[in-house]
């Protein structure tokens, strides 16, 4: 079949990486079409809603490039598959990965579905990540810019998704997309990277989950000591090894260093923490559960592999036993640090900086120390 009877849909957020997904696919000759997917229909704190400033780009790109595009609205599946268990989660105090259920429940879900409708043969997203067939099933590998892989939060992916989409810029920099973008004279050449979970951008993290959740202050108590050192404004707001925004800083008899958080109790509504970095904030292993392993489960029980336990953070050694209902124990080579509920444990067959696949991923549900 030649390029030109072959249809992929690209997802253009508006930002710089799907800008040139659109433009390679287009010279090389595919039949590309362009789709924005509006996930969020609320505004911020000024009254204006990104997604507006965003389409236009989009309209910029794709009438630069010559590919026809569409705007799809995925409110209600984002609300009702994403944002409700992000709710859930907060309530649960645990810290959860919206990211991580954007790319299974919305934009490898819904948005395939509506390529496939409109005929596409293929999907394709601005992801740094790479994708490869071998005997029938299908792996996703890590990116060529190990600073930019992607594969963390496609690790929920299964091979149905992973045999319709592509990622074509997986063996190419950060700088290389600019430079390309800027070359072609894109409207997103220059354009900030996003940061940050979707649906908050640039507002008050605090301010935003305060409007859904009701907060109920408590006691911020030294772990050590048990001596009650502030008020806190709703667990929720607190996350494992967090350091800044507590206000506890300048007690007395103290020895200079931080505070950190290091446990949340949910029945006394108490937010534990500690001066300085110690044995409260480490742990030796956790369970995880929903365990989605690409390209299949593994036949082994158990077995040795590298792991993430958050987004920026170098695979670490790790031993894997398999149990019951798609659960897992991961026991640590090294202890690890604020290992954090409702978070994500990725699994990756080779450590930092080495080429190999992303063998999946689960919720992280009980955090282990022996100590």
């Amino acid at each position: 079949m030649k390029n030109e009877d072959i249809t992929i849909v690209v997802g253009m957020s508006g930002g710089v990486d799907s800008s040139v997904v659109a433009l390679l696919l287009k010279q090389k000759g595919f039949n590309v079409v362009g789709l924005f997917m509006n996930n969020w229909e609320e505004e911020d704190d000024n009254g204006v809603c990104t997604a507006v400033d965003d389409y236009a780009d989009v309209k910029k790109v794709a009438s630069k490039i010559g590919i026809p595009y569409y705007s799809v609205n995925f409110a209600k599946e984002y609300m009702d598959n994403v944002f409700v268990e992000f709710l859930e989660e907060y309530k649960k105090g645990r810290t959860p990965n919206p990211d991580v259920l954007c790319n299974r429940e919305i934009k490898f879900g819904p948005f395939l579905k509506f390529a496939e409708k409109i005929g596409a043969d293929y999907i394709a997203t601005g992801h740094y990540a790479n994708v490869e067939e071998k005997d029938g099933l299908f792996y996703l590998k890590k990116a060529k810019d190990q600073n930019k892989d992607q594969t963390y939060f496609l690790n929920q992916l299964n091979q149905a998704q992973l045999s319709k989409v592509i990622f074509p810029i997986g063996n190419m920099e950060k700088p290389e997309i600019r430079k390309i973008a800027e070359e072609y004279d894109l409207a997103t050449a220059k354009k900030k990277d996003s940061t940050g979970i979707c649906f908050i951008g640039e507002r008050n993290f605090k301010k935003f989950l305060s409007s859904y959740l009701p907060a109920k202050r408590g006691d911020i108590v030294d772990k050590r000591t048990g001596k009650v050192l502030a008020k806190h404004d709703g667990l929720m707001y607190y996350t494992l090894g967090q350091r800044r925004g507590l206000g506890i800083g300048g007690q007395k008899n103290g020895n200079g260093e931080s505070f950190f958080v290091v446990e949340k109790d949910l029945d006394k509504n108490i937010l534990y923490v500690t001066q300085g970095e110690g044995e409260e904030i480490l742990s030796d292993g956790l369970i995880a559960n929903k365990v989605n392993w690409i390209p299949k489960t593994p036949e082994e029980k158990e077995f040795d592999c590298y792991a993430k336990f958050r987004y920026r953070q170098a695979e670490q050694k790790v031993h894997v036993s398999l149990l019951e209902d798609g659960k897992v124990k991961v026991s640590f080579a090294e202890r690890q640090r604020a290992i954090t509920p409702g978070q994500y444990v990725v699994f990756y067959s080779t450590g930092a900086g080495e080429d190999g696949y992303c063998l999946g991923g689960g919720a992280i549900d009980i955090v282990l120390k022996n100590n």
